[in-house]
């Protein structure tokens, strides 16, 4: 469960920014997102966060199911604010489901779900990821101009947030697999070095050697390097 204690926007906008990405994840930012927006946000009932990745959309974060209801939705239609937003960036107020045009269908279901009003921010996160801030309200009318403004401002401290974290990860991401290459050579320049004194080699020989032995076992060269390393490890039989 959320704590839906109300909290001072700029107080919000303070713990968006002390988020320490190397204590959490992207997922536990999203939901710190979420949370923090049901709580600053005026009038709201529920949050939810669409990420947009290529052609595929989906709710990354959400304080209720209803909010995930709504989002999902309009996923099957393929169209709604929250895609919209998603895709341009822009702020989309739906003041009233009753009155709604531009998503009939969509806003007859939301006010079935007992959604009256509702807002959907667009967040830009990345080049290959885009988003949304949804924010319902069960009450039409709900949010008025200072609540846009607000809602607004904190998307741009979620959105930064949000590009920090997905940068954190890709760099960390990127850091893993230097590191595995890095572990990867040096297991390779072992093994030359054991069929060098081996086989009275030099260093292009063993390498040769170690290709042919990974194409015919059909095993990548890493693993055939590895299990070479590990025999040598291995301490000599005793003869009995």
């Amino acid at each position: 469960m959320t704590d839906r204690q109300p909290m001072d926007p700029t107080d919000a906008f303070a713990e968006l920014g002390r988020i320490k990405l190397s204590e959490t994840d992207i997922d536990g930012v999203l939901n710190k997102i979420a949370q923090l927006a049901e709580r600053t946000i005026p009038g709201t009932d529920e949050v939810s966060v669409t990420l947009v990745r290529g052609k595929g959309a989906y709710t990354a974060a959400f304080t209720g199911e209803l909010a995930v209801a709504l989002d999902e939705a309009q996923y099957e239609k393929g169209h709604g604010p929250c895609l919209a937003a998603s895709t341009s960036g822009d702020s989309l107020s739906l003041p009233d489901m009753a009155t709604e045009s531009r998503w009939p269908d969509w806003a007859a279901r939301a006010r079935e779900a007992g959604v009256n009003s509702s807002l959907s921010i667009g967040l830009p996160i990345h080049e290959s990821v885009s988003g949304a801030l949804n924010v319902y309200a069960r009450k039409p009318d709900t949010f008025d101009d200072d609540a846009i403004i607000l809602a607004q401002t904190f998307a741009g401290y979620a959105a930064v947030a949000l590009a920090n974290a997905h940068l954190y990860d890709v760099t960390a991401t990127l850091a893993q697999h230097m590191q595995a290459a890095m572990e990867s050579r040096t297991v390779i320049e072992q093994a030359k070095g054991i069929i060098m004194g081996e086989r009275r080699c030099t260093a292009d020989e063993a390498f040769r050697i170690m290709s042919k032995l990974s194409q015919d076992s059909n095993r990548k060269l890493r693993d055939v390097a590895a299990a070479l390393v590990d025999r040598a490890q291995q301490p000599p039989r005793s003869s009995t």
